[in-house]
């Protein structure tokens, strides 16, 4: 296979957001609806070669065109929805988003023909065959390889309180899993996921890609499914950990904070900072807190204090000079909806809830 080029990385703040959705039909539940809709269909100018489904014939992923200006961010995430939905329904379906569908019953939905995805159910089988996730995928540009290398490290502190904040899949195969995000859980039951090393420069992470073909250990560079990583087609850092969301304006807010946030690090790379050598322990405990209790969970910091969420959000939103995260943060989390609906109006009204 083709190394991964270095020569990719050639832009800083460029945008490209990827959102998994479900497609579910008449009662809100999860169907068999990616072949009409990607396939034998012609989507919306807007969605044309953005399309695309995921392991499920139910889970559909719609992907913005480049965003080039962050304040284009709003009106390019809600026009591809709304272009969807159209789509969807013109074909007499509909699009629910959540990390996991509670309706969802992985035993009992079809698996995409795609050779991509077929040779990954054989090769991992029961993780891959119950993996019914859906989840919010952001990319930054950024101009040189080992710059986006170490703004990738340096992103992986910030990752569970922002899967903290998304949390939005407390239920999986019909199962109230007592976690605020299922959906981060049951993906890092396959293999490579979850909070990356350190990698000491572009090299190394090309090295490491390079040894896993080579090994076959994954057939594709896309297969290193890590929590965050530098894309080496895109050119980009991908931050990979939000939970999918209903709302627009979360979507928004949680790529104001990505793009903010990679823009600041690109600089202080450039103004010489060595960086943080986090233990890759304390992140995967402070991942857990985040998928454990979600908007209460607090994080251990490497002096051993705790901080809470709420700390984290005014820091953060004071030092990047962004606002979304005060306004997530003060709403009810999509966990915390989803079991408030369950518990009051039952199934049929949750399954509704999650419709765009």
């Amino acid at each position: 296979m083709e190394e991964a080029p270095a020569e990719s990385f050639t832009e800083t703040g460029t945008l490209g957001v990827e959102e998994e959705f479900f497609v579910v039909d008449d009662r809100g539940l999860p169907t068999a609806g990616t072949d009409e809709l990607v396939y034998e269909s012609e989507p919306p100018d807007l969605l044309d070669g953005r399309l695309d489904h995921e392991l499920f014939k139910c889970v559909i992923e719609a992907d913005t065109p480049l965003i080039e200006d962050p304040g284009d961010v709003a009106e390019t995430v809600r026009s591809v929805r709304a272009a969807l939905v159209d789509h969807a329904e013109a074909h007499g379906f509909g699009i629910a988003a959540a990390g996991l569908h509670p309706g969802a019953k992985w035993r009992e939905l079809e698996h995409a023909e795609k050779p991509r995805y077929r040779s990954q159910l054989d090769r991992i089988r029961y993780p891959q065959h119950r993996n019914t996730t859906a989840g919010l995928h952001v990319h930054v540009g950024v101009d040189d390889a080992d710059k986006a290398t170490w703004v990738a490290n340096e992103v992986r502190k910030h990752l569970p309180p922002l899967l903290a904040l998304s949390a939005n899949s407390p239920f999986w195969d019909g199962y109230e899993t007592g976690l605020q995000s299922a959906r981060a859980k049951i993906f890092e039951a396959l293999p490579n996921t979850g909070m990356p090393t350190r990698f000491e420069d572009f090299a190394a992470y090309r090295s490491l890609e390079r040894r896993m073909i080579e090994s076959d250990s994954i057939r594709d560079r896309g297969e290193l499914w890590y929590d965050v990583r530098p894309h080496t087609e895109y050119g980009t850092v991908e931050v990979r950990t939000p939970d999918a969301q209903v709302e627009a304006d979360r979507v928004v807010a949680f790529v104001e904070y990505v793009h903010a946030l990679v823009v600041d690090l690109a600089a202080r790379y450039e103004d010489g900072e060595a960086g943080d050598d986090y233990r890759r322990e304390l992140l995967d405990e402070n991942k857990w807190r985040a998928m454990r209790h979600g908007r209460e969970a607090s994080f251990v910091t490497p002096t051993g204090e705790t901080e809470s969420l709420a700390t984290w959000v005014d820091r953060e939103s004071d030092r990047l000079g962004v606002d979304g995260l005060r306004r997530v943060f003060a709403g009810e989390s999509g966990a915390a909806r989803q079991r408030r609906i369950h518990e009051e109006q039952g199934g049929d009204a949750l399954y509704d809830s999650l419709r765009l």
